[in-house]
């Protein structure tokens, strides 16, 4: 049976597109709804919370581009409003969510080749292999030849 709805999750950077364009190929040979999903990570997960700074401006102003940046990515996919999804939290946390939400059947995330520390931390990858409820396709997106 083919994939109804594919949650693509995306970190904005520059290996976006790739994971991107193979979402919306996947989407368009299952004819599929497309959905994008951008999480922004709080600067107190990100930097910790032991900073005495009060954050939220500069919160507003990574939401407010992340919005910008996702809105030019969906409009060149021709993704509906309806299917534009900005969360802020944990990644391996929100990408699995926002699936069950949208009752996605299939989640594309990109991969990278782990080293050092990363390999022994996990990925965002593994981590929403492992909660997600449907299907998961890490798109290989290693930049260096």
């Amino acid at each position: 049976m083919p994939y109804q709805n594919i949650l693509v999750a995306v970190d904005l950077g520059v290996t976006t597109d790739t994971v991107a364009d193979r979402a919306a190929q996947l989407a368009q040979q299952n004819r599929a709804q497309l959905h994008v999903l951008h999480v922004i990570e709080p600067l107190a997960i990100t930097y910790g919370g032991d900073i005495p700074m009060d954050f939220s401006a500069i919160q507003d102003e990574i939401h407010s581009q992340a919005k910008e940046q996702l809105n030019k990515l969906c409009d060149a996919l021709s993704v509906p409003s309806a299917n534009r999804h900005l969360a802020t939290g944990r990644p391996e946390t929100e990408i699995p969510t926002q699936a069950r939400s949208g009752n996605c059947d299939l989640i594309i995330v990109g991969s990278h080749a782990r080293w050092g520390l990363a390999l022994l931390l996990g990925s965002t990858t593994d981590g929403v292999m492992h909660s997600a409820d449907c299907d998961v396709l890490a798109v290989k997106v290693d930049t260096d030849g």
